[in-house]
């Protein structure tokens, strides 16, 4: 038997590079090879770094929501909307639930959803810190510090207030005069004057009123920006996601209300325009090796920054400005009076000055500016609608913000913003223990009395309908117009900012879902399938669903790339057996007189059929190693110099800016098994005419 197999191996090696058709269906395999050893690669290693991506950011391994949900989770968001799912009513029954399994590590309470919030523009921010000033001295009295802190925002306001009615003039000599607002002009006009401002004093709140509503509006600078936040427990959900850490500012306090902005979040869309555009460029320059001669959207940006310098001129006061401007024709050296032609000058750069110039804007000018809209320890009021449509508002502290390491530069990571649950809960129109207390407060403050839904009717037109009454709601936070004077209002929004709450109080209430970390991921089905059934046990109606299910689309694209890898593949091979299959049939053709003649001399035919298969399965080995070796040496390098992450989705996929691919023993099998299969299928046929083949037709057989 060993020698039988011996002599097979030996004519198979023999014929191996005699004919060009051996070589055409060896070509084929190589390269079939190669594209199965890389793409499976490729997109396996993809597949692993965007499962840490998602599992390290804020999915988890499972995810378990109710399971009467109209619609299924999507972490990331949908093009359909806000999904619309089904409250778990009491997360701290759900949770010793879940944590009982064994392979459960911990268990994080969440809610995702929206919200749009405006930055305010640069009169808004400089009146409201005018305005802050104020209260400080109507709460605390005059001091010489309050007092020249109020007389530098005063003259800052007043220079800006100058600023505008130039660009407005400017407007008025490029438009026509019906163009203008009149009504804009007059108020400008009493901004401007002295009048103005020797009255202030008099009446400051009635004067910054008039500032805030008839002046502020006029600068169109402001952002409307889409804010999309978790509520968590953030102390649970920072000790469980260990890729999460802090970057500026700090961590909200252990059960108080407040707000962890994502990092990217804050410098794309909270930075001073000028500064972003100075640092986009600056990345695009050292990490893409782009140039700002050769790449438009650098040009772009270096156009914009030239003629969008108002930012940045209304945030100087008198003082700063002329300390910019002494700056500024240093580094040009220029003798130009004009701020806003020395801005546009300096920010005039090229591949030659750049560095240079964004060397100085941080250390010259960056100091007397504001760079962000919001700084760390600011409030923010948010305003969302609650899931039953009304518009409910929450005002918190933004503590700092995070990032997640590895995915600092993805958009899909980075546009998640985290928020205690407590606060949550309000958005999302759900009643907490504060908002109860609210509401008994209100009622035995003004009488009001509460009635079921089923006697409403009888209370509103029945006999003594006149009382008073009030309906089971969720009411929005009672706003003040003299919130520096007191009321219940301010009282109720500075005793909920400095409440800590028990972790008890934290979990005893709504959830949308659960983050559940594992302890050994390998037995996610597993783990997922005995989950259900807890829940069932329990007497609840769970849905739980793994990381690549709750992340939506996101979750699925690797697996959709994988199908179309292997479809191609699958194309490949198809085309790939119908060429070798009629290769094999040529050269079983060719080879009549030969096999003929083996018959002549005693070979049975199943020493010809073994002949045939041997010499195309050999013949599928040595090219299929050498592409698998190619193969091999391509994922080397790549795993080595790593593939560059060229733009922010590529971030969230590669789990960081460069993607280093490995090369499983899984891949290479695959290629082998892939390779034999086909040599095999293709030869069949060809193989059973090579055992047809009788001496007396090889004799007869010309040359």
């Amino acid at each position: 038997m060993g020698g039988h197999l011996r002599l097979l191996m030996q004519v198979a090696f023999r014929n191996l590079f005699t004919s060009k058709i051996n070589l055409l269906i060896g070509g084929i395999i190589f390269f079939g090879t190669l594209l199965v050893v890389v793409g499976g690669a490729l997109l396996d290693s993809m597949d692993d770094a965007m499962s840490r991506s998602i599992i390290g950011s804020v999915a988890g391994h499972l995810q378990v929501y109710s399971d009467e949900s109209k619609d299924n989770l999507s972490l990331y968001g949908d093009w359909s909307g806000e999904p619309d799912l089904t409250v778990l009513d009491d997360f701290s029954r759900l949770k010793p639930v879940l944590e009982k399994h064994p392979n459960v590590k911990t268990v994080v309470p969440m809610g995702t959803s929206g919200a749009m919030i405006t930055s305010g523009n640069t009169v808004d921010l400089t009146l409201a810190r005018l305005r802050d000033l104020y209260k400080q001295r109507a709460q605390k009295g005059e001091s010489p510090a309050l007092r020249e802190g109020i007389d530098s925002v005063k003259a800052h306001v007043q220079q800006m207030v100058a600023l505008m009615e130039q660009q407005k003039d400017k407007s008025r000599e490029l438009l026509s005069d019906a163009a203008v607002d009149p009504q804009e002009t007059e108020a400008l006009a009493r901004a401007r004057s002295d009048a103005f401002w020797n009255g202030f004093e008099q009446d400051p709140f009635g004067s910054l009123e008039f500032l805030e509503n008839r002046i502020a509006p006029q600068l169109p600078d402001g952002d409307l920006l889409d804010l999309r936040y978790v509520g968590t427990d953030l102390d649970a959900f920072q000790k469980s996601f260990d890729r999460m850490e802090i970057v500026d500012g700090q961590r909200v306090p252990q059960g108080k209300r407040g707000m962890l902005m994502s990092k990217f979040f804050y410098e794309n869309f909270l930075k001073l325009k000028s500064a972003l555009r100075l640092d986009n460029i600056k990345q695009e320059r050292d990490v893409n090796h782009k140039l700002i001669a050769e790449d438009p959207q650098l040009q772009r940006w270096v156009k914009e920054n030239q003629t969008q310098t108002r930012e940045i001129l209304f945030q100087l006061d008198p003082i700063k400005a002329r300390i910019a401007t002494e700056r500024l024709q240093k580094a040009l050296g220029s003798q130009e009076a004009s701020l806003e032609k020395l801005l546009s000058a300096f920010f005039t750069t090229t591949d030659e000055n750049f560095d240079e110039r964004y060397q100085r804007f941080y250390q010259d000018l960056a100091p007397l500016l504001e760079l962000y809209r919001l700084r760390m320890g600011d409030p923010i009021t948010i305003t969302a609608f609650t899931r039953s449509g009304y518009v409910q508002s929450v005002n918190m502290r933004v503590y700092g913000t995070y990032q997640f390491k590895g995915l600092e530069k993805s958009a899909m990571a980075g546009l998640i913003n985290l928020m205690d649950l407590m606060s949550f809960r309000d958005l999302y129109g759900y009643l907490t223990a504060d908002r109860k207390a609210e509401i008994a407060d209100l009622q035995k403050g003004s009488g009001l009395r509460e009635v079921s839904r089923a006697d409403a009717e009888e209370s509103l037109f029945g006999e003594g309908s006149g009382n008073t009454l009030v309906a089971d709601a969720t009411p929005g936070l009672i706003e003040d117009s003299k919130p520096f004077e007191g009321g219940m209002g301010a009282l109720r929004r500075e005793d909920l900012a400095a409440r800590v709450y028990s972790q008890d109080e934290i979990e005893k209430g709504v959830a949308l879902s659960a983050a559940v970390i594992l302890k050994d991921p390998e037995k996610l089905q597993q783990t997922l399938q005995e989950l259900k059934q807890a829940g069932t046990d329990a007497g609840m109606k769970l849905r739980v669903v793994s990381w690549q299910t709750a992340a939506g689309f996101m979750g699925q694209f690797v697996l959709l790339a994988k199908m179309v890898l292997y479809f191609a593949v699958f194309i490949i091979f198809v085309v790939a057996i119908v060429i070798i299959n009629n290769a094999m049939m040529m050269a079983t053709l060719q080879r009549v007189r030969e096999v003929g003649t083996m018959r002549a001399i005693g070979a049975q035919r199943s020493f010809v059929l073994s002949m045939v298969l041997v010499e195309t399965v050999v013949l599928g080995l040595v090219f299929g190693a050498g592409g698998a070796l190619l193969g091999s040496g391509i994922m080397a390098v790549l795993n080595s110099a790593g593939i560059p992450a060229g733009n922010e989705a590529l971030y969230f996929f590669f789990s960081g800016p460069r993607l280093h691919p490995t090369l499983s023993a899984g891949n290479l099998l695959a290629a082998f098994v892939i390779v034999l299969v086909v040599s095999a299928i293709s030869t069949l046929y060809p193989a059973f005419l090579a055992t047809r083949v009788s001496p007396l037709q090889a004799m007869q057989t010309d040359e």
